[in-house]
């Protein structure tokens, strides 16, 4: 058995994380992604906090398992045209490299499409064309800026800040992926590839505003904007007598158990609180019961009392506590494997599981150029070819 994605290939020109996030996601499924990296490699392999080796830091290594690497510097003939014969034989080309720069190196979906019509292209874009930001260059922070990110946690805080991930680099890679399978797909019926533009800004303020533009759907609005409950300063993991816990009993049947758990069962009858609705509408006062109850109990206990009450609620975990979290040890979701060139190290398994089988042939994250010669033999160079293109510097060789 083998990932739904096998028998894809990908060639990806995509760097940092947005783009890497896609093609890991189509790789992880049974795509053969092959990494094409510029002179010096992907840019996260050197700029990313935490590495043994030179070139291969923590956050590279998660974002590029089950990839193969080719360094080509595209600028010269001969790396350019080892791309385009990559491409004519691929099935996807992703990049997040802007449109203009594409265009120029012949990379745009018209000219691709004339070497190989079943070609899907991906373009992860900063701003949509035909917007008046197209063309800038962003990342993660000034989208988040942007699109609203960073206004929601001002209403909720009275300040504006980020998202401490590159959440908008993530969504947007993972809509960049969703949206190669669907052309995939329609491929299948039509036999024809065709161009995608997957702007982040777009996504990102359409993410914001589904959740946060509420009356104002209406034409004109009825209400303010904004989720009352999500923007709520007590929207938080509450205090116990040891820590935190987070709970959020949203139905009547999870609110009347939990107002009993904390021994206010006339809260049941109050007003505010007697139907969802009327929690929402008094949100504010909702949370304040919730955030200045607890404290009397440590986190265990009240886990244990909500789990029999079965009302939502769960522990605080920080960062490091993933790592000991005993539902994630259960489902085996942190794995150990040797690296070749970095040793031990750990990783996530892939969360979603199909029962038509999965990618069974795992690889580590490559060092760049490990595959070059490889791939140019599959292409069909010869070695002196190959030598002669690692020699001028229009190939780069993984040194060992």
């Amino acid at each position: 058995m083998s990932g739904p994605l096998d028998g894809v290939r990908v060639v990806d020109l995509t760097t940092i994380v947005i783009g890497p996030i896609c093609s890991r996601t189509l790789a992880d499924y049974g795509a053969d992604v092959i990494k094409v990296e510029a002179p010096g490699g992907d840019l996260l392999r050197t700029m990313a906090e935490g590495s043994r080796n030179p070139g291969m830091s923590g956050k590279f290594i998660n974002f590029n398992r089950n990839k193969r690497s080719i360094g080509l510097d595209i600028k010269q003939p001969e790396g350019l045209e080892a791309l385009l014969r990559l491409i004519d034989k691929a099935d996807v080309f992703v990049s997040n490299v802007r449109p203009d720069a594409l265009t120029r190196a012949g990379l745009d979906h018209a000219s691709l499409s004339k070497r190989n019509p079943r070609l899907i292209h991906c373009s992860i874009l900063a701003f949509g064309r035909g917007g008046r930001y197209y063309g800038r260059p962003a990342y993660d922070p000034v989208i988040q800026s942007l699109s609203g990110v960073a206004g929601t946690i001002a209403r909720a805080t009275g300040e504006p800040r980020f998202v401490p991930m590159v959440m908008t680099d993530h969504t947007s890679g993972l809509i960049a992926a969703q949206a190669i399978g669907f052309a995939l797909f329609r491929r299948e019926k039509t036999g024809k590839g065709e161009a995608i533009d997957v702007p982040m800004l777009e996504n990102m303020a359409s993410f914001v505003s589904s959740e946060h533009l509420g009356a104002a759907t209406f034409d004109p609005p009825v209400g303010p904007t904004g989720d009352g409950r999500l923007l709520s300063p007590n929207y938080k993991p509450v205090p116990t007598k040891d820590g935190y816990v987070t709970v959020r009993p949203n139905t009547n049947t999870q609110a009347f158990a939990f107002f009993d758990a904390i021994g206010r069962p006339e809260l049941k009858t109050d007003p505010r609180f007697d139907s969802a609705a009327s929690r929402t509408k008094n949100a504010a006062a909702y949370f304040e019961v919730q955030a200045t109850c607890l404290g009397h109990k440590t986190t265990d206990e009240w886990v244990e009392l909500f789990d029999k009450l079965d009302v939502p609620a769960a522990r605080y975990n920080t960062i490091d506590d993933l790592m000991t979290d005993p539902h994630l040890g259960d489902v085996g979701f942190f794995r150990e494997e040797q690296h070749p060139s970095e040793g031990k190290i750990r990783r996530s398994k892939l969360a979603n599981v199909f029962s038509g089988g999965a990618r069974e042939n795992e690889t580590h994250a490559p060092l760049y150029g490990e595959h070059t010669r490889e791939i140019l033999t599959e292409m069909g160079y010869g070695t002196a070819d190959i030598d002669k293109m690692v020699a001028s510097k229009a190939a780069t060789v993984a040194k060992r």
